[in-house]
């Protein structure tokens, strides 16, 4: 039997912050992406997109890629086209880390902080990471198929006091 409830299909996630103050060092967030096989969708990531890299199928994608939080609008945006994907995943996770490379950073420490989930122009979530603020990474965003295989959303906010590389094998779990 079919079914008119159509699942998720493309969204963007969008990401911001204000620049470091003047003299200070910058403060650079990245948005991750991490796709879970159908056979282990809680296990290690089938494949990870991140700044300079994409989905290998060009399904998931980060259009815009900022180190400093300058400029107007979203600093960092991906867009995911789950409709796209193939059936051997089930599951997308989309996190947040902020890089350390100039001492240690948390949530709390980065001004004005927004992340937002948009399909098309609905919200279907928006987040400031206040509920983490002494955290260094946060999964934001969670993508599953239920069981007619149509994409569904569920918004996270799971805080991490790790690095980036760490973050990325723990995220899903």
């Amino acid at each position: 039997m079919s079914t008119f409830n159509k699942g998720i299909e493309k969204v963007v996630v969008a990401l911001g912050w204000d620049p470091s103050p003047i003299g200070e060092p910058d403060i650079d967030l990245d948005l991750i992406a991490a796709t879970y096989p159908a056979d282990a969708p809680h296990g290690e990531p089938a494949y990870l997109v991140h700044f300079d890299s994409r989905s290998p199928d060009g399904t998931i994608t980060l259009n815009r890629d900022s180190r400093t939080g300058q400029g107007f609008g979203d600093d960092e945006v991906m867009t995911l086209e789950l409709e796209r994907l193939s059936e051997r995943y089930a599951r997308v996770v989309v996190g947040v880390v902020i890089q350390q490379a100039h001492g240690r950073k948390v949530f709390g420490e980065v001004a004005n902080t927004l992340v937002e989930v948009r399909e098309g122009y609905t919200r279907l979530a928006r987040d400031d990471f206040a509920g983490v603020p002494d955290a260094t990474a946060a999964a934001c965003a969670e993508f599953a198929r239920d069981a007619s295989g149509e994409w569904r959303f569920q918004p996270v906010l799971r805080g991490f006091d790790t690095d980036p590389d760490e973050f990325t094998r723990l995220m899903g779990a």
